[in-house]
């Protein structure tokens, strides 16, 4: 996949294709844990964890009208509200609940059982109208997200403020860290870490009040040297995009598929049951 050019409103990737997983067969005579010593040693083996029924994790952006502007690819990432409350409605008129990212996580590391149907709903770049469009219209049926926010835009206009994302993780939402200006993680070295992770997650604790546990990667654009270096910031998992997990360490690139604005209800319904 070509390497975008960062940018605080391109989307955090292009649509990658919906190709189904290969999972890892786990075998019962094989180790439940890894040997490590300390919190890691409750971490199941990567193949217990792929082993597992994939969630689905759908991934929005932009929730507005297309505008003349707007490109072709552009209309992938961008949702009408319309379309928005299409889909929600048929999330809950189908039976989906929607989960946190602590429920998930805990499912995949030890199995707790999830409600039927469960349903990850995920957002990137911090976009206003994810707070006064996305959000109203999940309330409707008690849903829940998590939001990926990118420091740099706090308070910036069409972005939303540090009241706004307080609010959210008021209201039972899930804050997450998308880093501070979307600069692609496998680009990273020097004091990038420190800039891109660790003053924005001081950033967003310090607002909500909460620990920051979760990461998704812009352009959903990972690599494995990340993976320490999200580990030994407390970051617990990860979330890519669509490409496949990797083998070892599953926790840090999560799959999502991004929604794109032209599906509609049944289109998205769909491709949940086809790509999880």
């Amino acid at each position: 996949m070509p390497d975008p050019v960062p940018s605080e409103i391109t989307p955090s990737a292009n649509i990658a294709s919906f190709a189904g997983e290969v999972v890892v067969p786990f075998s019962s005579a094989e180790p439940v844990y890894s040997n490590a010593e300390g919190p890691a040693a409750a971490i199941p083996r990567a193949s217990v964890i792929l082993a597992k029924k994939q969630v689905p994790v759908l991934c929005y952006h932009q929730i507005r009208d297309w505008r003349p502007t707007d490109s072709k690819i552009s209309k992938t990432y961008i949702v009408p509200p319309a379309a928005f409350a299409a889909q929600m409605r048929m999330l809950a008129d189908s039976g989906y609940h929607t989960i946190s990212p602590d429920q998930l996580y805990s499912y995949l590391i030890s199995g707790t059982r999830l409600p039927e149907k469960p349903i990850l709903l995920s957002f990137d770049d911090t976009d206003l109208d994810q707070y006064t469009v996305a959000f109203p219209e999940m309330k409707k049926y008690g849903f829940k997200g998590v939001f990926f926010i990118m420091t740099v835009s706090l308070g910036r206009p069409h972005y939303m403020s540090r009241d706004q994302v307080r609010n959210l993780s008021d209201e039972g939402n899930t804050i997450g860290s998308h880093t501070w200006d979307h600069h692609n993680v496998k680009k990273y070295e020097g004091n990038d870490w420190v800039i891109q992770l660790d003053r924005p997650t001081r950033q967003l604790e310090q607002i909500t009040g909460k620990s920051i546990r979760y990461f998704a990667y812009p352009f959903g654009l990972w690599n494995t040297a990340a993976f320490p270096e999200l580990k030994k910031r407390g970051f617990v998992a990860a979330f890519q995009l669509n490409e496949k997990q990797d083998q070892q360490d599953p926790l840090y690139c999560i799959r999502r598929i991004i929604v794109p604005g032209t599906w509609n209800g049944n289109a998205l319904n769909q491709w949940i049951r086809r790509d999880f």
